[in-house]
C-alpha cells in the first residue's frame, strides 16, 4: 500500500485529466453536431430520411454496443494503451468525415468516432478512481460532467454557424487539432497506474451483450422515424430481441467468474442508488432539452437561433453548478444535497406540466435554470458517491456501467418523451378540430403530457435519494 500511495504522488493530474477531458468533450461534440446539419445532408447525398438519421443512429448504436465490455478492455490493457487507441479511432474517424465523399463513407467515419469515444468515457472515470484522492474526486467528476453536458449542448450552436458559413466539413476540421493535441498530452503525461490482469472474454457474454444492449438502444434510437414509434414492427421487435438477449446476458454474468460486465457493483447499496439515481435524471433531463426547444418552436412561434437563446441560461448554469457540487460532495457527501435537488426537479416539472401557449419566454427561462441546478444537484454527487463505494477489482466495470446506463437512458428518455408527446398531440387534435391555433395548442398539451409522466419518474428519484448515504473511503 505505501509503494502504491508513493506512486500516486508522481502522478500529472492536471495534464492527464487535461488530455482526458479535451478528447471526451470532442466525443460528446461529435454526437450532436451532425444532428442539425441532417436536413442539409439528406439534400446534398440524395438519400431517404430514415437514411440520414443513421448518422446519430449509427454512432448511438456503437456506443451502446461497446460501453459494456468497456470494463473487460479496462483489465486486458494498459490506461496507455487504451487512451492511444481511443485517440486513434477518434482521430482516424474525424480524418475519413474530412475527406468523405458521399453517405456511405461518413457513417463509416461516425461508427469509427463512436468506437473511440466507447473507450474514453469509462476511461475518466477509471482514471479519476485510480489517481486522484476519494477527498478530491468529488471536484474532478464535477468536470467531467460539466464535459458531458456542455459539448452536446454547444455542438448543435456551433455546427449550425459552421454550416452557415463553411460547409459540414468544418464540423469534424475543428475537433482534428483539439485530438491531436489530447493525444500528444496523453502521451507524454499518462503512464500506466492500472493493474491488467488479462480476464477471459466470454464470447457468449458478448453476443448476449450486443444483442441486449444493441436491440435496446437501437430500438428506442430508431423509434421516431417509424409511424408507429415505439410499437412499429421494425422497433418492436429488435426491443424484444434486446429485452431477451440482456436478460440472459444478466444470468450469465451472475454466474461467470470473470464476466464481461460484472454485476456484482450492483450488491454495494450506494452505487445501486446512484446507478439508478443516474438513470432517471438523464430521462428527465434529455426530455426536458428535446421538448422544451419544440415547446418554443411549435407553440411560441420562435426560430430554432431563438429556441437556442433561450435554453442558454439553463445550460450555462448547469455547467457552472456541476464543479460546484462536486466541491460541496467532497465537503458535505450527498446525503442532504441529492434530496433537495430532487425536490426542486420535482417542482420544477409540475411547473412545467401547465406550460400552454400563454406562457411567457420568462417562466421557461426560469423553470429551465431550476431544472438545471437541480440535476446537477442529483448527477454528481450521486455518480461520484456510488463509484467510491467500490473497491479497486470494481473500478473499471462500475465505471463502464455508468457509462452504459447514460447511454440507455439517453435512447429511452428521447423515444418515450416523443411517442408520448405525439400520443398527446394527436388527442388533441381529435378532441378538438377546426379550433383556431391547433397546432400551437396540441404541441403545447404533448409536451405538458410529457412533464407529467415526468413527475413521476422524479417521484421515484425523490424516494429513493433518501436512502442515499455518503461512503467513507480511506483517504489515499
Amino acid at each position: 500500500m505505501s509503494d502504491h500511495t508513493e506512486n500516486k504522488q508522481t502522478y500529472q493530474m492536471i495534464p492527464i485529466m487535461a488530455a482526458l477531458l479535451l478528447s471526451g468533450f470532442v466525443g460528446m461534440f461529435n454526437e450532436t453536431a451532425l444532428n442539425i446539419a441532417l436536413a442539409d445532408l439528406i439534400d446534398l447525398f440524395q438519400i431517404s430520411n430514415a437514411a440520414g438519421q443513421w448518422l446519430t443512429t449509427g454512432y448511438l448504436l456503437t456506443l451502446g454496443i461497446l460501453l459494456p465490455i468497456t470494463g473487460l478492455l479496462l483489465q486486458r490493457f494498459t490506461m496507455r494503451q487504451l487512451f492511444t487507441v481511443s485517440l486513434a479511432f477518434s482521430i482516424t474517424g474525424t480524418l475519413i468525415a474530412i475527406f468523405s465523399p458521399g453517405f456511405g463513407m461518413l457513417l463509416v467515419a461516425r461508427v469509427v468516432q463512436a468506437a473511440g469515444v466507447a473507450v474514453m468515457l469509462p476511461l475518466m472515470y477509471s482514471t479519476v478512481l485510480m489517481i486522484i484522492p476519494p477527498a478530491k474526486r468529488g471536484g474532478a467528476y464535477g468536470l467531467i460532467g460539466l464535459v458531458l453536458v456542455v459539448a452536446p449542448a454547444v455542438g448543435p450552436t456551433i455546427s449550425g454557424l459552421l454550416l452557415e458559413r463553411l460547409g459540414w466539413h468544418w464540423i469534424f476540421i475543428i475537433t482534428l487539432p483539439v485530438l491531436l493535441v489530447s493525444l500528444l498530452i496523453g502521451l507524454r503525461y499518462l503512464q500506466n497506474f492500472s493493474t491488467v490482469t488479462k480476464p477471459k472474454l466470454d464470447l457468449l457474454s458478448l453476443c448476449f451483450s450486443t444483442l441486449g444492449f444493441g436491440g435496446i438502444v437501437f430500438a428506442f434510437s430508431s423509434a421516431g422515424e417509424h409511424e408507429g414509434g415505439l410499437i412499429a414492427p421494425t422497433v418492436l421487435v429488435p426491443l424484444i430481441v434486446g429485452v431477451f438477449a440482456l436478460f440472459v446476458f444478466i444470468r450469465r454474468q451472475l454466474r461467470l467468474q470473470q464476466p464481461l460486465m460484472d454485476l456484482r457493483a450492483f450488491t454495494y447499496k450506494m452505487f445501486a442508488i446512484g446507478a439508478i439515481m443516474i438513470f432517471l435524471n438523464l430521462i428527465i433531463m434529455l426530455s426536458a432539452t428535446i421538448m422544451l426547444p419544440m415547446f418554443l418552436i411549435r407553440s411560441l412561434g420562435l426560430n430554432a437561433f431563438e429556441a437556442g437563446l433561450v435554453m442558454l441560461p439553463g445550460g450555462i448554469v448547469n455547467a457552472v453548478m456541476l464543479p460546484i457540487m462536486g466541491k460541496v460532495f467532497d465537503k458535505y457527501g450527498p446525503k442532504w444535497v441529492v434530496p433537495i435537488g430532487m425536490s426542486m426537479i420535482v417542482a420544477v416539472l409540475w411547473l412545467l406540466s401547465g406550460l400552454t401557449v400563454d406562457s411567457t419566454l420568462l417562466q421557461v427561462v426560469i423553470l429551465h435554470t431550476f431544472l438545471m441546478i437541480g440535476i446537477a444537484m442529483v448527477w454528481m454527487p450521486s455518480q461520484a458517491n456510488g463509484l467510491n463505494q467500490l473497491p479497486p477489482q470494481l473500478y473499471s466495470h462500475g465505471s463502464a456501467i455508468m457509462n452504459t446506463i447514460q447511454q440507455l437512458a439517453g435512447a429511452i428518455g428521447t423515444a418515450v418523451a416523443v411517442s408520448i408527446m405525439t400520443l398527446g398531440m394527436s388527442d388533441y387534435i381529435n378532441r378538438f378540430a377546426g379550433q383556431s391555433n391547433i397546432e400551437a395548442s396540441a404541441a403545447a398539451t404533448g409536451i405538458s403530457a410529457v412533464f407529467t409522466v415526468a413527475i413521476f419518474i422524479a417521484a421515484a428519484g425523490l424516494i429513493c435519494s433518501f436512502f442515499i448515504k455518503r461512503v467513507h473511503v480511506s483517504n489515499v
